[in-house]
């Protein structure tokens, strides 16, 4: 008789099933943030709007694809879900479920405008509800330590930014300024005790390593947001644009460190804030016009296309090894 039957243990399906990761929907949102960078790109660029649609395509099959597994996971084996919403780290990543409904409504604002406002709707309230859960959690915990904070804990706070990029098109405008305030605060909150830990305390171990590209997204996102909510590329939205550009730079200077890690899922960290990146550098070419920005922003997507193409390979290719739904 095989062993993990006679043992009591899930073989084969059920047991990838049990340990399939919710941090997987971060894929979702490096292909969305594509999809978003090449759909832009058409715009302010002239590129081929026909990548964008291809992508767009891709990225809702995926997403649909990874809730259905979820949901049949949370279904079969609730209590490994509720082992990573205990979780200190894989808390964080529950937030991406949301985020990648949100970028849903973004990317099909314009065709189907009636389904991306109720996908945005649901998106943003379910975010909403991640964000009191996840910081419930940091006030009241018993068990989160210094090496427990990482970048991962931006994406509870501040997806919330993300929030205002759509939603000026979908609700009144003080909805998104709430989202947005919430964000933007303590997106400064949490950098600083970040921060604090990068400094003072032991770096980061090589699986998490990857989600310091996450300190590039509130910027990004944040500079975008704020445009959508004001429309003027006033002081404070260049303010926000130089410090996403000061990480970009730092996070370039740290290239070899980030070459040299084995693949994790945690690398599909790099896709979605470089895609942020990309996106708020087009917005900057198309209002200021000067040509530096779009050479920048063209390397940019190159780089973002580049990046992604690794991480889908990678990502298949370790799937195909069984090195992804596996225990910790």
């Amino acid at each position: 008789m095989n062993d993990s039957v006679s043992s009591g243990l899930p073989s084969g399906g059920s047991a990838r099933l049990m340990h399939f990761p919710v941090a997987m929907f971060t894929t979702v949102m490096g292909l969305a943030g594509l999809t978003l960078a090449w759909m832009k790109a058409h715009v302010v660029l002239g590129m081929p709007v026909e990548v964008g649609w291809l992508l767009r395509l891709f990225a809702t099959g995926l997403y649909l694809f990874l809730a259905g597994v979820y949901a049949l996971k949370l279904m079969r084996h609730p209590a490994e879900v509720l082992a990573e919403r205990r979780h200190p780290i894989k808390l964080n990543f529950f937030p991406a479920i949301s985020i990648g409904l949100i970028l849903m409504a973004m990317m099909w604002a314009d065709t189907t405008p009636g389904i991306a406002r109720a996908m945005w709707v649901v998106g943003a309230c379910l975010h909403l509800s991640f964000t009191l859960v996840a910081m419930n959690s940091w006030i009241h915990h018993t068990h989160y330590d210094i090496k427990h904070a990482n970048p991962a804990w931006f994406i509870p706070v501040v997806g919330n930014i993300l929030v205002p990029i759509i939603g000026v098109r979908f609700a009144p405008v003080d909805v998104s300024w709430f989202f947005f305030s919430i964000g933007l605060v303590f997106w400064l909150v949490l950098m600083t005790i970040v921060m604090y830990r990068l400094f003072f305390h032991e770096p980061l171990p090589a699986r998490l390593t990857p989600t310091l590209f996450i300190l590039l997204a509130p910027p990004s996102l944040g500079f975008s947001a704020y445009l959508a909510l004001t429309d003027s590329l006033d002081g404070f939205a260049r303010v926000l644009y130089y410090t996403a550009l000061f990480m970009t730079l730092l996070l370039a200077s740290n290239a070899l460190r980030f070459f040299r890690l084995p693949f994790f899922i945690s690398a599909w960290a790099y896709s979605f804030p470089l895609a942020a990146m990309t996106i708020a550098t087009l917005s900057m070419a198309a209002m200021t016009g000067l040509a530096l920005f779009k050479v920048f922003a063209v390397l940019l997507l190159v780089a973002l296309s580049g990046v992604l193409a690794v991480l889908v390979f990678k990502t298949v290719i370790a799937a195909r090894r069984g090195q992804i739904c596996v225990p910790d």
